[in-house]
């Protein structure tokens, strides 16, 4: 999932089964000057470098050979609600203020749709999310919703999926398109030291 990026729970084509209840430990460690040139980089430089490592790792103690392709498969399309958009874009005089989401709310400053995709694609649904909407400007999203797991008490708010028509007037349609996916070409248990 580090080394490249991919969420928990995700099906990965061509996984032996062995992979996915074996653990391994791996002690591994960088030479005092690529360390010390990792530590120099920007924190996304830092973690493409770090994710490039532990590819090579895999791929020399694993023999881990993978690709991404596109395949077909469920998404959510993101439309706008048949009661229409509900934000206004922010002002040009504001700066953005990047995003963040977790635990029943997503706010964006001065984002793009493209934000609000990415958090829900990101670890809200069980699905990619796919911009429908056409939507091209900037805006200020605040939304809040009661996560799923604690739906059926007496104070539960809405779900994401009401939520997102209510306040934002977003919608997500179940669909079908494309979806990187992942897949596993070779890999194999690793010898010991």
């Amino acid at each position: 999932m580090n080394a490249y990026s991919i969420k928990p729970n995700v099906a990965i084509p061509g996984i032996p089964a062995w992979a996915n209840s074996v653990l391994f430990d791996v002690d591994a460690k960088a030479d005092d000057e690529t360390t010390a040139a990792v530590e120099k980089l920007s924190q996304d430089a830092r973690s493409t470098q770090t994710q490039g490592m532990l590819q090579s790792l895999l791929a020399d103690r694993f023999k881990l050979r993978v690709h991404n392709e596109t395949r077909e498969g469920p998404v959510y399309d993101l439309v706008i609600a048949k009661d229409g958009f509900k934000l206004k874009e922010a002002p040009e005089s504001e700066r953005p203020g990047g995003y963040s989401w977790g635990n029943g709310m997503i706010q964006v400053r001065k984002g793009s749709i493209e934000s609000l995709v990415f958090t829900l694609s990101d670890s809200l649904t069980d699905r990619p999310v796919i911009d429908k909407t056409g939507l091209t400007g900037n805006y200020d999203i605040d939304l809040h919703w009661m996560p799923d797991d604690q739906q059926g008490t007496p104070d539960a708010g809405p779900s994401l999926f009401t939520a997102l028509q209510e306040q934002l007037g977003l919608k997500l349609v179940p669909a079908k398109g494309p979806i990187e996916t992942f897949v596993v070409d070779h890999v194999e248990r690793p010898s010991a030291n």
